[in-house]
This record gives C-alpha cells, structure tokens and sequence, in this order.
C-alpha cells in the first residue's frame, strides 16, 4: 500500500465537519476511512443513566484519545482496528466494535483532536472548520432532536453549561495548529477546491 495520509478535521460543535467529511469521502471515493473522535468516549457502565447525563462531553477527559492514537499508529502500519461504537440515546459506549482496515486515506473528525499533540502529530494535514457560533447551535439544536432524542431544554442547558465553556477552554485555541483554516464549513466552495487540489498534490507526492 502507499503511504497512508491522516487527515484531521476539527472545528467547533455543529461547525460543518461532517459536510466537508462527505465531500472528501465523495472525492476520495474507496480510498477514504472515517474514524470520529466521538467513537472513543469513555463508557461509564458504573453510572445510571441521570448520572451520565449530567458528565461533561466537551472536555478532553471524556474521551479515551489513548486508544485512538494506538488505533491511528496501527492502521498506518497497514494493521486492522476495531474502534468502540458510541451510543449518544443513551450516553455510553456499547459492547459493539466496528472493524476498520488501512485505506489510502484516513480521516479523523472531531471538536478536540488538535488539543493533543501526541495525536496531532499523527496528521499530514490539519483541517479546522470555522463557523460563527450561533449557526452552530442552531444546528446542533436541529440535530440533536432529530438524531439523538434529546430535548431542546436539555440541549441548551448543556450548550451553556458545558458546549461553550469548553468550545472556549479548547477547541478555540486548537485552531492555531490547523493548516487549513475553512470559514463557512462544507458550503464554502472555494475552500473546497483549492483543499482538493492540495490534497491531489499531496497524495500524488506520497505515491
């Protein structure tokens, strides 16, 4: 196989990392792996339901990023993971595990991959996806009612309590390692071209 590139797509809660994800996956076509940092929050089968709900998902603690690195470090030597399976219904991780083989491409999304280096350092190209704040919430109001059965109550609550602290705290200040910075998120076009062509480049280089 060539080279594997790692692509790290970050940017805040609701930014458009995953319509960027899908135009990259469309582009890429068999080439291309996700693997999302949401997949390696922690479990916490010692807690009852109203006690998960409560924890906070926006710190860098809540995800066991150990286990990603070792999976990011094994497929790039060409070896086959198996990557936790995250339920959102029901805050925890189940007994599920999903088989991801060494493709071309593999690219990772999530709001705090860039907070630590040791996976940072994994990626050839860094991707942060800048939105304005009040789009992302809304959009994150829309998605988790529709996808994750949450209500509209508890998804502002915890958007203040946890979401925009931490937005602040990390993901804001993670921008500064990014190569590529893309205002808008997926529908800025421009960016998207010009993110290809480089990426192109890159691949081709890696040949």
């Amino acid at each position: 196989m060539d080279k594997i590139c790692v692509i790290g797509i970050a940017g805040g809660t609701a930014s458009g990392k995953t319509t960027i994800v899908n135009k990259l996956k469309d582009f890429f076509g068999d080439d291309v792996e996700l693997i999302s940092h949401d997949s390696y929050y922690k479990a916490h089968d010692d807690m009852p339901y109203e006690e998960r709900a409560k924890l906070n998902y926006d710190h860098p603690s809540s995800f066991d990023t150990d286990r990603m690195i070792e999976d990011i470090k094994a497929l790039k030597r060409g070896e086959t993971v198996y990557i936790p399976v995250y339920d959102f219904s029901i805050h925890n991780r189940t007994e599920k595990t999903v088989k991801v083989e060494p493709k071309r491409v593999i690219m990772i999304e999530g709001i705090l991959i860039f907070e630590n280096k040791e996976l940072r350092d994994l990626m050839d190209i860094k991707i942060f996806v800048d939105t304005d704040a009040d789009e992302r919430l809304m959009r994150r109001i829309i998605r988790d009612m529709k996808y994750r059965g949450r209500t509209i109550e508890s998804i502002i609550t915890q958007y203040q309590t946890t979401v925009k602290p931490m937005h602040e705290e990390f993901v804001e200040p993670s921008k500064k390692y990014a190569d590529i910075i893309i205002p808008r998120g997926g529908e800025n076009k421009a960016a998207m071209e010009i993110l290809k062509g480089h990426l192109n480049i890159m691949l081709n280089e890696n040949r």
